[in-house]
């Protein structure tokens, strides 16, 4: 509370930002339906998630990892379709998890809510007023097809901060609010393909996965912290909307930028540059370059036994450096890394103030000492004969006065369906069956 105002006093919630900071981490309760508790700075605050797949699920993956409770509305019978993906595990219960959601989902509590019922839409909006956030991404007009949009949540609780991500944008605001996207078609729109792309080649789609959803996500989680700040001061709630494709201009900002100021490539032309930016051949694999500065230049030209380029008039600019690279400057890089690996060549030209990285793969990644003391994969145990455990992203947000949550499990689809509706809703066991029954929600 700040300013003397409670917004959490008129509905019951606790999911102020101010005062927050736990210093215990601990695992998960045993009970059926128990939530984690004690665990980071958003400890107390409730998110209800009507996700699916990738954009908005990192975002409330990251708030979980950060202590609050999230809570997911699942549709009957199968539930978020990031559990359908490839590849995929199966649980102990005999049931197929896919890859997208085992990445996105640890620590988070699953219902199953038929959103098609009326009955369905009318639960979940008796939920709202028990939560600080409603998080949702269920595709173009599906929300307000449900009836589970920012209006009626805004008329069921004010004070809700409603996080929506659309593609695009809404219908009044986009021509292409309409369109159904995953993260590649924002990455495509955003200019970052063809900006990126080899002369004479089709570009590279998708080149670090799901960036289009990751960075919605992570934009998502800057509005939702600030929207539930101005709540701390005001009490009052709003729409955080933050749409792919913006997302995704922003991520990618250099396109434009670099447009602008005259930095127009000529399709299917080599890009002229003023710098180094490059992957060249070691012995074992590959490691990448950055030279964007004449000391760090001269340096690496030192490095590989090249002091004649530092009188040499061809390299006198930043600009000559990338009209060279081909001809001259990628040969004699990669015979000087020729005997060495790319970690050692990478680690060589690091030691003398060069920023160069072996280009790990997999395995190099999940053998990295940095990642293992950060703690930056973590493990779900697998129970249908495989040693090897699934890996998925650690928090990379670290926080002096708290410490990483424990335990954390995945949710069947709708696992906690009872304890919510009993513990939120007040319902009772005959009430709850009997929607069961009836195919309104769904209880694993």
């Amino acid at each position: 509370m700040k300013d003397g105002i409670a917004p959490e006093a008129a509905n019951g919630r606790s999911g102020s930002l101010d005062g927050l900071v736990t210093t215990t981490a601990t695992s998960p309760e045993g009970s059926p339906g128990a939530a984690p508790t004690g665990v980071g700075p958003l400890t107390g605050v409730r998110v209800l998630a009507i996700e699916q797949m990738q954009a908005v699920p990192v975002l409330t993956f990251l708030m979980a990892q950060l202590g609050a409770e999230v809570v997911k509305v699942e549709q009957p019978p199968r539930g978020d379709s990031g559990r359908l993906a490839q590849p995929a595990i199966v649980d102990e219960r005999d049931e197929s998890v896919g890859a997208t959601f085992l990445r996105y989902n640890l620590g988070k509590r699953s219902v199953g809510i038929d959103l098609r019922d009326p009955r369905g839409r009318d639960l979940v909006l008796g939920l709202v007023p028990k939560f600080d956030v409603v998080a949702e991404n269920l595709g173009p007009g599906r929300a307000a097809k449900f009836g589970v949009d920012y209006v009626p949540a805004r008329r069921a609780d004010p004070s809700v901060v409603y996080l929506r991500s659309p593609a695009s944008a809404a219908p009044d605001e986009s021509p292409y609010a309409d369109r159904p996207a995953y993260a590649a078609v924002a990455e495509a729109m955003s200019g970052i393909y063809e900006y990126s792309r080899r002369p004479g080649e089709p570009p590279v789609i998708t080149p670090v996965g799901g960036l289009g959803d990751t960075a919605t996500g992570l934009y998502g989680l800057i509005g939702v912290l600030a929207a539930l700040r101005h709540r701390d001061r005001t009490g009052e709630g709003q729409l955080v909307d933050v749409a792919m494709f913006d997302s995704m201009i922003a991520m990618c900002d250099v396109v434009a930028n670099f447009w602008s100021l005259g930095m127009r490539r000529v399709p299917d032309t080599p890009a002229r540059v003023p710098y180094i930016l490059a992957g060249f051949r070691a012995a074992d694999g590959w490691f990448m370059i950055q030279v964007v500065r004449e000391h760090q230049f001269e340096r690496l030209a030192r490095a590989i036994g090249r002091d004649d380029w530092l009188t040499d008039e061809r390299f006198a600019t930043r600009w000559g450096w990338s009209e060279h690279l081909e001809t001259e400057i990628r040969p004699a890089i990669e015979r000087w890394a020729a005997r060495r690996t790319k970690g050692k060549a990478a680690a060589a030209l690091a030691e003398l103030g060069i920023a160069a990285a072996p280009c790990n793969d997999a395995e190099d990644l999940v053998n990295d000492p940095h990642v293992a003391q950060r703690h930056m994969l973590l493990e779900i145990p697998r129970v249908d004969g495989v040693d090897q455990p699934v890996l998925v992203s650690g928090n990379p947000i670290k926080l002096s006065g708290t410490r990483e949550p424990e335990g954390l499990t995945l949710p069947a689809m709708g696992e906690h369906t009872t304890a919510i509706l009993g513990d939120d809703l007040g319902l009772d066991p005959d009430e709850i069956a009997a929607l069961v029954d009836e195919g309104v929600v769904h209880q694993a």
